[in-house]
């Protein structure tokens, strides 16, 4: 496990496309709008993130797998994995790591397909429906989950 005071953030399919994908849903702040206030609010606690978008299923796995060595906690937004991936849940349960699920919108107040999450049932915490707050809220849970 890792010592450090290193989060692993990961964006999932078509997070790359925020600003500009459905804008009424999603907003328009970009993704490396996030990365980089998610950046500025970690430093401010002495923690680093490192931060990985993907719209292949298995390169976020793989990583998945890699953090043990690297990172204390995983801060993600599976995207449409979140509903369909039995895999991404399994690597995240398998890496034993504190897991903070969040989604710039309320997936419950959507379609029913989006109503299950797989990644839910191993998170520590879900957050959903506040936008990119969403992912300053769940950093800051998986902090304090950590004592960081």
């Amino acid at each position: 496990m890792a010592e450090s005071n290193r989060i692993l953030v990961i964006h999932g399919p078509n997070l790359n496309l925020l600003g500009t994908r459905e804008p009424e849903v999603y907003g328009r702040t970009t993704l490396a709008e996030i990365d980089a206030d998610l950046a500025e609010m970690a430093k401010g606690r002495g923690v680093v993130l490192e931060s990985l978008q993907s719209n292949h299923e298995g390169e976020l796995i793989d990583r998945v797998q890699l953090a043990p060595s690297q990172e204390r906690g995983i801060l993600i937004n599976p995207g449409g994995l979140t509903h369909t991936s039995v895999a991404l849940r399994d690597a995240l349960a398998g890496v034993g790591l504190p897991v903070v699920e969040v989604h710039l919108s309320n997936v419950h107040a959507r379609e029913a397909f989006r109503h299950h999450s797989y990644v839910s049932g191993v998170a520590v915490g879900t957050v959903a429906g506040f936008g990119p707050l969403s992912y300053r809220l769940g950093l800051e849970a998986l902090l304090a989950h950590l004592g960081l």
